[in-house]
Parts: structure tokens; sequence; C-alpha cells
């Protein structure tokens, strides 16, 4: 728990983590439209999802007679982070890139700006939420445009039988397939009874403490559900605040509930608790589900993804979007264009999200209501609440709302598991603040 004061080069290295016309116009069927491009796709872990793409990216490259290169580049290892920061550092690379959540902040000065596209996506598909506008944006500038290949929300994903059996929650009654959540009653105090019963019951809920995005993720949305913030927008320090106080306290009571290793979780450990059948409940986008419906389908046919429990500032979900952006020095920079007003159409982003099996998110209001989430299954329905259809919940990112280049740090340094670890083993709560309070000085001063 030491601190660490990272460049923006040793981050990449640390981090554990409408109409036709609209789309012809101003980009294609120009003399620079033709030629070659590049582009570096993330590689998607549901099979037959990069088919989907590829498929796309060729319909779009026949019809321009643009000459395409595909590279499906894999997160494992974190080797799309590596790529992009060698691409930025040699300054040449592809033409598009696929950059997840913090990174096209992090190298905003050498992307095109995107506003042109934006501007026509946002006209024809609707408003982005404000995650979207708070990583995708910086003064005025749009820097990339989000992709619904990767975004994903990491909302509660609960078994059926298990939540009925002993918390007494009908999750499927509480946020029903087709109509808008009866959730009032789905608070934080809820979320807390639940847990208890449940680990009672030897089913604990499988949420980690470790320092991996799952982790860090869910302690982002209990952290803004009491209106927790470590540095606010304006770059001030805010941690010794009774809201900061009263989310530890919080932590500390849940933490007694949860499995005794989940301080060592990462990534793949919430997915493994529910697909063994071990736990009532885990926060994950449906990539658990996904995989119990081939190994456990016992387990699968009990699951629902349903909302986040509300608190006294609202009601908050973790929501990571992908980006495509294009480097400032792309040889091909109105082709790079035309390709992403291509996949960002209506039809297109369909095909995508039936290619994931209902797992990739539309940043747009007008696109969270397709028919792969209401007919996913088993059960069927068990998707319908995912997509956030009634704008349910904020779909928010830990440690925002602190400039983009500070909440990074406090993101990838898990500063927000690290306090609730430190208060719920024994440290004094005056105690944990101080400690929080010189790791974010450190990343102010970095």
């Amino acid at each position: 728990m030491s601190r660490r004061k990272l460049t923006r080069r040793q981050f990449v290295a640390a981090t554990a983590l409408s109409s036709a016309a609209l789309v012809t116009a101003p980009f294609v069927r120009s003399a620079r439209a033709a030629g070659s491009l590049s582009i570096g796709f993330w590689d998607h872990w549901v099979p037959g999802a990069n088919d989907t793409s590829r498929t796309l990216v060729n319909e779009w490259a026949a019809k321009e007679k643009v000459e395409v290169q595909i590279d499906y580049i894999t997160s494992n290892g974190n080797k799309n982070l590596v790529t992009i920061a060698s691409e930025a550092q040699a300054k040449s690379g592809h033409d598009i890139m696929a950059m997840p959540t913090w990174w096209p902040h992090a190298e905003t000065e050498l992307l095109e700006p995107m506003n042109d596209v934006m501007t026509q996506l946002i006209a024809q598909n609707g408003a982005v939420n404000g995650t979207v506008q708070y990583l995708g944006q910086l003064d005025g500038k749009w820097h990339g445009v989000p992709i619904c290949l990767g975004s994903q929300i990491k909302g509660p994903c609960s078994r059926i039988d298990l939540m009925k059996k002993y918390a007494g929650i009908d999750v499927q009654e509480m946020y029903p397939a087709g109509s808008p959540p009866k959730a009032d009653n789905w608070t934080l105090d809820t979320f807390l009874k639940a847990a208890e019963a449940c680990s009672k019951g030897g089913v604990p809920f499988g949420i980690g403490l470790g320092e991996t995005s799952d982790s860090v993720d869910t302690a982002g949305a209990i952290f803004q559900a009491f209106g927790a913030e470590l540095v606010n927008a304006k770059g001030d320090l805010t941690i010794k605040t009774d809201n900061v106080r009263q989310a530890l306290e919080y932590y500390k009571q849940l933490i007694a509930f949860l499995p005794p290793d989940v301080a060592a979780w990462d990534d793949a450990s919430n997915n493994r608790w529910l697909i063994s059948g071990k736990g009532a409940l885990i926060m994950n986008p449906p990539s658990a589900w996904a995989v119990a419906k081939r190994d456990a389908p016992q387990v699968a046919e009990q699951c629902w993804t349903h909302g986040f429990p509300v608190g006294p500032k609202g009601r908050f979900a973790p929501f990571l979007p992908y980006f495509l952006t294009v480097w400032s020095f792309s040889k091909n920079k109105e082709a790079a264009k035309s390709l992403i007003l291509h996949l960002s159409q209506p039809a297109s982003i369909e095909k995508l999200v039936a290619a994931s099996g209902g797992y990739d998110l539309p940043a747009f209001e007008k696109l969270t209501t397709l028919k792969t989430w209401a007919e996913e299954g088993p059960p069927k329905g068990t998707l319908y609440h995912y997509p956030n259809p009634y704008n349910h919940q904020t779909l928010s990112i830990a440690a925002s709302p602190a400039p983009p280049k500070i909440a990074q740090q406090i993101y990838v340094q898990a500063t927000l598991t690290k306090m609730a670890l430190r208060y719920a083993r024994g440290d004094k709560l005056e105690d944990t603040l101080a400690w929080a309070e010189g790791e974010c000085e450190g990343f102010m001063r970095s």
C-alpha cells in the first residue's frame, strides 16, 4: 500500500487495468478517402465477435475502395495498452486505435479532434452519457468516439433462487423483463442485509477488494452512492469529509459478509465464484453468465442482471466505455472518420451487440433497447436491464469527477479498495483518511 508516483509511460506498464446521407458526408467518396487504412481493434473475448466487426469493415472498404488492415490486439497482459504507448512514442502505427476508458485523455495531444463525427452521431443516435463526455472530450474537443465493442456496465448479476431463498428478494420482480424497475426498496441498506443473509446461508456475495478493475469499479459505485469523492472536479482534495467517512463505515460492514480472501481477488475471481455456484451475487458484465451458459447451465438459468442499489446520493453503476480514436499522425484521416461513422450506425451496432451476446453496450441514448437484450437467455430477459434502458441509474466510473489524469492514478492504484481494506482491518478511520490524502497529493504532483 505504499505510495507510488507514476509517469504517464510508467502508467501503461503499471495498469492492471439516421440516414445514409449522414454516413457519406463529408468524409467518403473524396479523393483522400481512398488508399489504405490500418485499424487496431480490441480482441474480443466472445467467439465470433471479431468476425462481425471484420465483416462490417470489409463491407465499408469494398464500397469505398479502401484497402484495410485489421489487427485484433489482446488486452491480456495489457498488450493493447503497451501498443497504444509504443505508437504514441513512435508517432507511427495504426490509423484507427481502440482505446479503453482513460487512454484517450492520456494521449489527447496526439489524437485527431472528432467533433465533426460526434456532432453527426449525437444528432442521429441521441445524447451520450456523462461518463462518455467525461472520458471522451477535453476543453470542448472530442478526442474519441464511443464504440460498443468492449463497452460494458458492471452491475449486479444475482442468482434468482439464492436471493429469494436467503434474502427474501425476488430480483425478477424487482427488475422485470420488458418493464421499468420496481426497485425503490433496493437500497444500500437492503443490499447489506441481503449480503448478511446470503453469507449466513453459505452463499456470500462475490465482491472483490483487490487492485484490478472489477474491485475498483464496484468500490467507485458505492463511494459515489454516498457522494464520496477523494478529489473533486476542480482538483481539490475532498477526502476528509463525512461522505467519505460514511462510505468507509459502510464498506467495513459489508466486508464482514464477503469471502475471506476477497483482498486477493482479480477480475477472474468473481466470475469463477458465480460459475462455481458458491455465491448469490457478483458485480460484472454478462461475461460470467455467458461462460456459465457453456460450463454450468444450471447456474446460468438462475442468473439475472439488474441495477445497483441506491444510496443517499443516488444510484450509480460502473460504465467502462471503449473509444475509437484517430492518431494525429494518421495518413488517411478522412477514411478513418468515414469508417468510424459506418461502425456507429444503428444497423452496424445492432449486429455488433448481437455478435457479443449482448455484452457490448452502445453509449447513445437511442440504442439501449435493442432486441438482443430482451431475447437473450436462459432465462429469457436476463439481460433486459443490463443496458440501463430506463436511465434508472447514473453510469459512472470510479474516481470521477476528479480531473481524469488524477482520477486515472486513483483508479490504477486502487486507492478506494485499499482505503476500505485498511479501515476494515483495524486502522483508525482518520489514519485511513490521512493515508489516502497523502496518496492523492502525490498523484496531483506527478
